[in-house]
């Protein structure tokens, strides 16, 4: 049996801990064929971009996945070398060699291709594959890297071309929780969810999974478990159908925050056709996600547009509006990154009215404002101040019901 395991920066945080999660492979190797997939050790990617930032303000895209992407390949050759340790035969890949091909979006590129045949051959040899994650290459050769996260994105594609039994992504917790239990104690452990819930707990801040990764999973129907490398217990399984289980009668299935939303807001736009999709396609020309969006009126013909983004893309966004001055009117342009975003999740929702209702009386209980409202038919999300999320996630969790 084919088995793809992911263990992310947590799990190979320090030497002790990559010799531990040696043993778990050497342990499974025993019975099934293996493909390992790794993120870097610890906050490794973050010092790299902290170092990066002390040389230059704006590093180049190409430059910065140059950099960053080596805590993965140190991450793959001493998993190796800690599996040679106990005695298992095992070689460590790089995104080149593992065949990784995307496209040239530094940062965010999108996986094109994967040439399974150096994998495969070496699974032929007896190795356990050691590869390192949250990279690829493009065709002529240069380094990319898959986004935040990128790692489960690594080891979902992985499973799905080489067609493997079963996909599992460890982490340092237990699986998938109804809320962080780091913000909210009382989270319980969820024995299974649907795609769609899976995609938008990890869109809405739910750390546990990359969204990417999750679209692709639900493309390709590769279902993956969720599950701690420090125990056996175990944990949440992410697939097409969700098992019968006591968590299925909930109306909602969880919580999520994100303390990483910046709103913007251009004020005095002129009213008319066309002036939004401009803003918004010089946005997408550099790869700034755009979140919620709100459009009001500010006077006569005029009209003031706010929006979220990544708190990362925050400066970039704002230069691109300011070069959109010499092509349309703008008032003035205001940014606030002090924001955050908290969303009740759930299929039951779709089903039930008043979920809407209940939130908002929660959070107007608790005094906590709301700036910017979004909905689907399983998730509605708001925008409140970045200071309220914590007691906001808390009491969202005990309105629902989901700490009992």
């Amino acid at each position: 049996m084919l088995i793809v395991q992911k263990f992310g920066g947590s799990s190979v945080a320090n030497p002790e801990r990559i010799k531990n999660v040696a043993k778990r492979v050497a342990k499974r190797s025993e019975k099934d064929q293996l493909v390992v997939v790794v993120s870097a050790l610890g906050d490794t990617t973050d010092k790299l971009i902290e170092l990066a930032h002390q040389i230059t303000d704006l590093p180049s895209g190409r430059e910065m996945d140059m950099l960053i992407s080596t805590g993965e390949q140190i991450s793959a050759s001493l998993l190796s070398m800690a599996l040679h340790g106990e005695r298992k035969n095992a070689v460590s890949l790089c995104a080149s060699q593992a065949q990784i091909l995307t496209d040239s979006s530094y940062g965010k590129a999108r996986i094109q291709e994967i040439n399974t045949k150096r994998i495969e051959k070496e699974l032929q040899k007896g190795n356990i594959v050691i590869v390192a994650g949250f990279q690829g290459v493009t065709e002529d050769e240069d380094v990319t890297t898959l986004g935040r996260g990128g790692s489960d994105l690594t080891a979902i594609a992985l499973a799905a071309v080489l067609k493997a039994e079963r996909c599992e992504i460890y982490t340092d917790v237990e699986g998938v929780f109804t809320a962080d239990p780091r913000i909210v104690p009382s989270a319980k452990k969820l024995n299974s969810l649907i795609f769609d819930e899976m995609l938008e707990m990890a869109s809405l801040g739910a750390g546990v999974m990359q969204t990417r990764a999750v679209e692709f999973a639900k493309k390709h129907g590769v279902c993956f478990e969720v599950r701690s490398s420090l125990t056996e217990a175990p944990g949440t399984i992410i697939c097409k159908d969700k098992e019968v289980n006591d968590m299925e009668k909930l109306l909602v299935s969880g919580i999520t925050t994100d303390p990483n939303e910046a709103k913007i807001t251009v004020v005095g736009l002129s009213d008319q056709p066309g002036i939004a999709g401009k803003v918004f396609s010089a946005l997408a020309e550099k790869d700034i996600n755009v979140d919620m969006i709100i459009q009001s009126s500010a006077g006569e013909e005029k009209k003031n547009i706010s929006f979220t983004v990544d708190k990362v893309d925050l400066r970039k966004a704002l230069s691109v509006i300011e070069t959109l001055r010499d092509q349309i009117e703008i008032g003035s342009v205001i940014s606030d990154c002090d924001m955050a975003k908290v969303s009740v999740i759930g299929v039951g929702m779709m089903s039930q009215p008043g979920v809407a209702a209940k939130m908002f009386s929660c959070l107007a209980d608790k005094g906590i404002n709301i700036d910017m409202i979004s909905t689907s038919e399983i998730k509605i999300s708001c925008v409140i101040e970045k200071a309220k999320m914590e007691e906001a996630a808390v009491s969202l969790h005990s309105a629902f019901g989901l700490d009992k």
